[in-house]
């Protein structure tokens, strides 16, 4: 029989009255070093802590210390960790019915959430596909925006174009179609499928004067359409800011107003992937927000809408072009899985959009700021090349060959970074910045303390 061994972390951790049960079973110690190798996981040189509690930002260690989170896990615990509106929201639904399929049950819950959620993005009006994930939003986003452009324009062929620094999922139709250099598949595996065009960041999008700006969209995107023929095309998809691919590169004004209208001329849907940006990750609800005319036809959510507490993905269709999906002459629509729209997983979104909309739109935006004037100042640090981002999402770039080392000594003061491998010869390399959207002014000082001290102590170090 199990034991159950209650223990309470002390107040060094922060979490005075939090109580953690551990379960052992009694037998020979497990070789967890082992087990580890049969788990198949990330394969990066991350640490291994054995975490037995946590509080909003913070982890709490076996061993007495706490971690602060700087990256929302994989840039998803938006609210952080043991959120009670989250829970009390579980709960209520636990209690009524665990599953049902939309098919069968009336989708109370999950209709609640497709309302709240596209009137807290500024889009009432739009139609909402669910799904488990963000790469089965990108497929369902696909098949919606090929369906759509037939049944509007005729088209036979669907295209889909993206850009040679973008990432939109795991499935093998979403690795061959974008561009990411750390995870393409092999060219015989990718589906006969690829990138289509440069975004405008250096050095993807090089120029002999001046720096990117909103006609480097008729340079790349207007050429890429013309050279395949517009009624090939169905949709260009694009992340309006990117994530850690490159490491939060943001595009020049005007781009992105720029690339609406190129598709509206040539009869082209735009698709933006806001995966990792959406849900005020950049300050704003939706990152297209930070720029006038800048609105997709469709639009993909997913970490910041489950924040780490279920999968969950959501596409977003614009009013104007919803209809077409019940054409006669539409296909079916795309398969969403047995799990979508799963009412524990819409409960779980309404309770982490309840906990952002407590923040209120003013607070996150002026809190991104706030981390944002802070990160700026490393710049003059000699091992930082760079520092780029929005709201609660930066990249800071290295100089060669410091990525590991520095999150080394980050770990060791308390605070654990994502890692990015971008773009260029030799691939430029840094550190994700993306807390928690609940971090407070003391978590954010405690956070870029701790980076400037490591900076600083590696830099003396060499």
């Amino acid at each position: 029989m199990a034991r159950v061994e209650t223990r309470r972390l002390g107040a060094d951790c922060s979490t005075v009255g939090t109580t953690t049960l551990h379960v052992r079973k009694k037998g020979p110690p497990v070789d967890y070093l082992t087990r580890r190798g049969r788990l198949l996981t990330s394969s990066r040189p991350m640490p291994d802590w054995e975490v037995v509690g946590s509080s909003g930002s913070w982890l709490h260690l076996a061993d007495g210390r706490r971690i602060f989170d700087g990256s929302s896990g994989l840039l998803c615990a938006n609210v952080g960790q043991g959120s009670p509106k989250v829970f009390g929201r579980l709960a209520e639904q636990f209690s009524r019915y665990t599953y049902g399929g939309a098919a069968v049950v009336q989708p109370r819950v999950q209709m609640e959430l497709m309302e709240r959620l596209c009137h807290a993005v500024g889009r009432p009006e739009d139609s909402v596909a669910l799904t488990t994930c963000g790469t089965l939003g990108v497929e369902v986003a696909v098949g919606l925006a090929r369906n759509i452009t037939r049944v509007r324009d005729g088209k036979r062929r669907g295209d889909i174009l993206t850009s040679t620094l973008s990432y939109h999922g795991m499935s093998a139709l979403t690795l061959g179609l974008a561009g990411n250099h750390a995870r393409r598949p092999r060219p015989e595996d990718a589906l006969g499928l690829g990138p289509a065009f440069a975004p405008p960041y250096p050095p993807t999008h090089p120029h002999s004067t001046g720096a990117c700006d909103a006609s480097c969209a008729d340079d790349e995107i207007a050429q890429a359409i013309d050279s395949i023929g517009a009624e090939n095309v169905s949709a260009v998809l694009i992340e309006p800011v990117n994530g850690s691919t490159g490491g939060a590169y943001v595009p020049p004004a005007g781009y992105l107003r720029r690339v609406s209208e190129i598709c509206r001329e040539r009869d082209v849907l735009v698709i933006h992937d806001e995966v990792l940006t959406g849900l005020w990750r950049t300050g704003t609800a939706l990152a297209s927000h930070h720029w006038d005319g800048a609105e997709p036809d469709l639009c993909i959510l997913s970490k910041g809408l489950g924040a780490g507490y279920t999968g969950v993905g959501a596409v977003l269709v614009a009013p104007e072009i919803a209809p077409l999906i019940w054409h006669n002459d539409a296909d079916p629509l795309p398969a969403m899985g047995t799990m979508a729209t799963h009412p524990l997983q819409a409960a779980m979104c309404l309770g982490v959009l309840d906990e952002l909309e407590a923040k209120g739109d003013s607070t996150l935006q002026a809190r991104g700021e706030r981390l944002g004037r802070l990160l700026q100042a490393l710049t003059d640090l000699p091992a930082v090349r760079d520092v780029r981002g929005l709201g609660f999402l930066y990249g800071v770039e290295l100089s060669p060959g410091l990525l590991w080392p520095l999150m080394t000594e980050a770990e060791n003061r308390g605070v654990f970074f994502y890692p990015f491998t971008g773009v260029g010869e030799p691939r430029s390399e840094g550190l994700v910045i993306a807390p928690p959207l609940t971090s407070t002014d003391a978590d954010i000082d405690f956070m870029v303390t701790a980076l400037v001290d490591a900076l600083t102590t590696l830099a003396e170090s060499r």
